[in-house]
């Protein structure tokens, strides 16, 4: 039998005073461990409200010391940035010489800065008659030289030195070459259409006709030989007596100069505020009332229309001498009681002021979109043309050439050259057994232009003035070599279109010295990386990277001026570059216009011995401020120092404790740091004596054109 199991001994019950005793504990225990933490919190609180005291008096002592010293460090500044002004001047100089050389040349080309040249030229090319379609184009080079001129006379030359009636001569001379560019053209094409029965093929009954250069090129046929490009006719233009033109030019000369008006109005041409030129307009309604009493003497000679015109061109010119003596009398005010004041210096600051409102412009958002009356009309202030116009035409085959006993005889027709009518216009009611099926188009896109997304074919409207969408089909782009197709209901000009910012925002940037007087600055996006190198007063494409493969490019390797260069990569579909109304298409970092101003200015100061790049906290930070990353870099080959990351309010400076890396932004500033007035100011502190010397002996023209860089792609608005 198995042993009996020992019974458990019986738990001994907790009597009421033992409970109400482990239940004083308890209180006990927890009233001590409330005081304990009380007592804890209390000393925390006073060691934070002590830490925030002495943290207070610090800051405080820090903006005391930089409000003693923000006067001096201001003026210093100044003085730096004497620069911009300096270099404002060597430009109008190098400019003067230009106009000079062109006068000591003696090429017989007009000089573009001289209206009654270009008149003149205009008049001459226009009286010259039947020339071949060589020579126009031959012709064309010079045309489009001068064109190009007249452009960057506008855009280089400062508004407050180009008068009103200056500009509306300069956009009159463009005119007047591309519509007369045009007329060239198809006079030439009718002399070659008038021997197309003597140049056509034997077997066919066709003639075929390919001109070539670097600006046009001029295709007729159906289906171009050795060549992919042409037409897809129906049968009722393959039997008729018509000719098939294909003429595309690298240039745009369809599209208005000024997609968008802006208006004098919303930019002051002289200063950044505006001036009350009432004060100083005596002069200016004067000469007003001389000119009125002139033209009333010549009422009879000219249309009234012309009269106001002038009048307003006139009271146009005043109202700029007028702010421009305002200026200049308000500045003699303030510094009328210091007689050691000369002239030389009033013209200076002056020249400063004229400067950095030009610069302000840049990057203030100041026009108004306007509205699209149709759905199918191009917004061109979204959308840029690329890679040229092509003409796509149907012409009515002028009479031919009769050999007639030694003599060509030939009918002259008043009008000249006619566009065949596709699909006819009748008021007859159509028959139903005569279709008219669209034409289809095959062109080849030229190597010079980068497409990102696949190209949108649009067509001339010539009665509205503008790109439409409409009309066109059955699109298909052959990335790998380069071909369009689509089809058109009519035939006529047609363009391929991009979207503007779809290299916007961008994704990073950085701007390294190379040297003395030589940056690198990157660019990536989306879809590419671009490298600009800038010196002195040129930029040249460094590099162009798509999906990280390296592109060979045309404009690699071509040193230009920055406004030359600038429109060279827009052309080439490589825009980085926002204009004023781009804020409308990208959701940007919008940093406050004279924040962003000084920030570019400064940075352009201290770039030729400190590397400045982009950080993720810009957009943390509100529009008031810029963070940017920075370190001292006195070449390619030196030694990197790590990054710093600094804060910039337009009017004060700041290195922050935290780094790139962190997971959270902090205003706390780095150990042994102070405030500063200017970024010059604050990497002063650190910098060393090499780097400062460099700085301070920086070219001016490499300064102002790093700053124009800077101001043109808006690294810390659009990124």
């Amino acid at each position: 039998m198995a042993p009996k199991s020992k019974k458990a001994p019986s738990k001994k019950k907790m009597t009421k005073a033992e409970r109400l005793r482990l239940m004083q504990e308890e209180e006990e225990r927890r009233l001590k461990e409330e005081e304990e933490a009380r007592l804890k919190f209390e000393k925390e609180e006073q060691e934070r409200l002590e830490i925030q005291r002495i943290e207070r008096e610090k800051w405080s002592l820090l903006e005391k010391k930089d409000l003693e010293r923000r006067s001096q460090e201001l003026e210093e500044l100044a003085l730096l940035e004497g620069c911009f002004p300096e270099a404002e001047k060597q430009k109008r100089e190098i400019r003067a010489l230009a106009q000079w050389k062109h006068y000591t040349e003696c090429d017989g080309s007009p000089d573009p800065w001289v209206a009654q040249e270009m008149n003149t030229f205009i008049s001459l090319w226009e009286e010259e008659k039947n020339q071949a379609f060589e020579q126009v184009m031959e012709k064309s080079k010079l045309v489009l030289s001068l064109i190009e001129k007249v452009k960057l006379i506008l855009l280089e030359t400062p508004t407050y030195e180009l008068d009103h009636r200056t500009v509306l001569q300069h956009q009159g001379s463009i005119l007047r070459l591309q519509e007369l560019l045009s007329l060239k053209i198809n006079v030439a094409t009718e002399l070659l259409l008038r021997q197309a029965s003597n140049l056509a093929d034997l077997d066919t009954g066709n003639m075929e006709k390919i001109i070539k250069d670097e600006n046009v090129t001029l295709h007729r046929s159906v289906r171009f030989s050795e060549t992919q490009i042409g037409f897809e006719i129906p049968r009722i233009l393959a039997t008729s007596n018509v000719a098939l033109r294909l003429l595309h030019t690298r240039y745009d000369h369809i599209t208005p100069l000024f997609p968008i008006a802006v208006t004098e109005q919303n930019q002051n041409p002289v200063g950044a505020e505006q001036v009350n030129v009432e004060e100083s307009t005596e002069k200016a309604m004067t000469e007003e009332k001389l000119f009125t009493e002139e033209k009333a003497a010549n009422e009879d000679e000219q249309p009234k229309a012309e009269q106001e015109r002038e009048l307003n061109l006139v009271q146009e010119e005043n109202k700029y001498e007028a702010i421009e003596n305002t200026v200049l009398q308000r500045t003699s005010d303030s510094e009328g009681e210091d007689s050691q004041t000369t002239q030389l210096e009033l013209e200076m600051k002056l020249l400063s002021e004229a400067v950095l409102a030009a610069q302000l412009c840049l990057v203030e958002n100041v026009v108004e979109l306007p509205e699209a009356s149709q759905a199918y009309k191009v917004d061109l202030c979204h959308f840029s043309t690329l890679g040229g116009v092509y003409h796509l035409d149907v012409l009515e085959l002028p009479p031919q050439c009769k050999p007639v006993k030694g003599w060509v005889l030939v009918e002259i027709l008043q009008e000249g050259l006619q566009r065949f009518i596709y699909p006819p216009d009748t008021t007859e009611e159509p028959d139903p057994d005569v279709t008219f099926p669209p034409i289809e188009v095959t062109l080849e896109i030229h190597k010079s232009v980068i497409f990102f997304e696949r190209p949108r074919v649009v067509r001339w409207d010539n009665e509205g003035k503008f790109w439409r969408s409409d009309g066109i089909s059955s699109v298909y782009y052959n990335r790998e070599d380069r071909l369009l197709t689509f089809s058109m209901d009519t035939l006529g000009p047609v363009t391929l279109i991009q979207d503007a910012h779809v290299n916007m925002p961008y994704q990073s940037w950085e701007m390294s010295p190379c040297g003395m007087n030589k940056v690198l600055l990157i660019v990536k996006t989306v879809f590419m990386e671009l490298q600009i190198y800038i010196k002195e007063n040129l930029c040249m494409l460094a590099s162009v990277k798509l999906r990280g493969k390296g592109l060979e490019f045309h404009l690699k390797g071509k040193w230009m001026a920055p406004i030359p260069f600038i429109l060279a990569l827009k052309e080439a579909g490589l825009n980085i570059f926002p204009a004023v109304y781009s804020h409308f298409y990208v959701v940007i970092n919008n940093k406050v216009p004279q924040v962003e101003l000084k920030a570019y200015r400064q940075m352009a100061l201290l770039s030729s011995a400190f590397s400045f790049g982009w950080s993720k906290w810009n957009m943390v930070c509100n529009s008031t401020r810029v963070v940017i990353r920075v370190r001292e870099q006195l070449s390619e080959e030196t030694e990197h120092h790590t990054w710093s990351l600094l804060m910039f309010s337009g009017d004060r400076a700041q290195m922050l404790k935290m780094q790139e890396e962190n997971d959270k932004f902090s205003e706390a500033l780095r150990e042994g740091t102070e405030f500063h007035s200017t970024l010059y100011h604050m990497m002063k502190d650190f910098a060393s004596p090499v780097a400062m010397e460099r700085v301070r002996h920086s070219n001016c023209q490499f300064i102002d054109s790093v700053c124009y860089m800077l101001l043109s792609i808006r690294v810390l608005s659009y990124s």
